[in-house]
């Protein structure tokens, strides 16, 4: 007596392996629509922070320039003036007799590549010096400049 079976009784190991191995499309676009909810919800609080510390840093160096600059008017009796403003923190004017520095290593420029505005006697601060960074658009009187002083709104 010989048993016979159809072709579609009969599968082989590997068969059934490969059959049940992978995953199937619809698991991988399920996969995909978990992945992008995820970041569609994480991304945008992760986003701001970068601008945050940009504006916490330039804060953080206006703090540090207020500093040197009163550590310099404690020296020498005067804020620093004129073109060289920031710089003679940095290296010794030729008329300062009293210069007690460097109060700074260097004078960075502010997190989105700008130079520091200075100017002494300051509009705002009357007896002392402004410190202005023009912020991410790079234009003085916006919104996003970071200051030494408080303006009127």
């Amino acid at each position: 007596m010989r048993l016979q079976f159809k072709k579609s009784e009969v599968r082989s190991p590997k068969l059934e392996i490969r059959s049940r191995a992978g995953f199937t499309l619809v698991e991988m676009l399920l996969v995909l629509v978990i992945l992008a909810t995820l970041a569609a919800i994480v991304y945008p609080k992760i986003a701001g922070r970068s601008e945050q510390a940009r504006q916490t840093a330039a804060q953080t160096q206006i703090a540090s320039f207020s500093t040197a600059l009163n550590a310099y008017e404690v020296d020498s009796g005067t804020f620093p003036k004129g073109k060289s403003g920031l710089m003679d923190l940095v290296t010794q004017p030729r008329d300062s007799q009293s210069w007690h520095g460097p109060y700074l290593d260097s004078i960075p420029k502010d997190p989105w590549g700008n130079e520091y505005v200075y100017e002494c006697p300051g509009k705002y601060n009357l007896s002392g010096f402004d410190l202005m960074s023009v912020g991410p658009d790079g234009r003085a009187g916006g919104d996003d400049d970071i200051t030494n002083y408080k303006t009127k709104n």
